[in-house]
């Protein structure tokens, strides 16, 4: 009985020790990296369970940097017994938004058959990736579908060349809601010819 007792205690203080060795190497850890790269947002440091080291979860990015952080290693960590991308599923579980604290007021609804199956989409109206998504999620019968509209960066050039441009998203004008959608302007290459009438004032193709 005495050694069970000694047992536990030798385990609770082994504990505690790894937690206050943890917190020390994590403040370590978040003074060196902010100092290498100042500005950087660290929102994690936590120690991980392969060689000593810690993973950093540092502007949306996971890295792993030894216990002093003097070296940082980027790249996939893989469990090759299971044939696991530990990063990427660690990932997942850092960028997991919550389905309840969606502001799903500011969403475009649509509803098919039943729909019982519910999926949130975030779109550009100037992205040809999300239209072509779209295209298809139109032949999946029996869903809800919340879309928000997302401005994303590399759309940001085409709508500075067409900035008057506006319309209706695709997804609202099938079904009877209004919103902006920019419309598809002419485009051109700096190799590609030209003709010397002026472009239409327009916008559109």
């Amino acid at each position: 009985m005495k050694l069970a007792v000694r047992l536990t205690q030798l385990a609770l203080t082994a504990s505690l020790l790894f937690a206050a060795s943890a917190h020390a190497n994590e403040a370590v850890i978040r003074k060196a990296l902010t100092q290498q790269f100042p500005g950087a947002q660290i929102t994690s440091v936590k120690p991980t369970p392969y060689s000593g080291l810690f993973e950093v979860y540092l502007d949306d990015q996971l890295v792993y940097v030894d216990a002093k952080g003097q070296y940082v290693i980027t790249g996939d960590v893989i469990d090759l017994k299971n044939r696991t991308n530990l990063t990427q599923a660690r990932l997942n579980q850092l960028q997991a938004i919550k389905w309840d604290s969606l502001p799903f007021g500011n969403a475009i609804k649509v509803v098919k058959g039943n729909g019982a199956r519910k999926l949130v989409v975030f779109s550009d109206v100037d992205c040809p990736y999300c239209r072509k998504f779209e295209a298809e999620l139109s032949k999946v019968d029996n869903i809800t579908v919340y879309t928000f509209l997302y401005p994303m960066k590399a759309c940001i050039p085409r709508r500075s060349r067409c900035p008057s441009r506006s319309g209706a998203h695709p997804t609202a004008t099938r079904h009877g809601t209004t919103t902006s959608r920019a419309v598809p302007c002419r485009t051109t290459t700096a190799s590609a010819p030209t003709r010397s009438t002026p472009p239409s004032r327009s916008g559109r193709s």
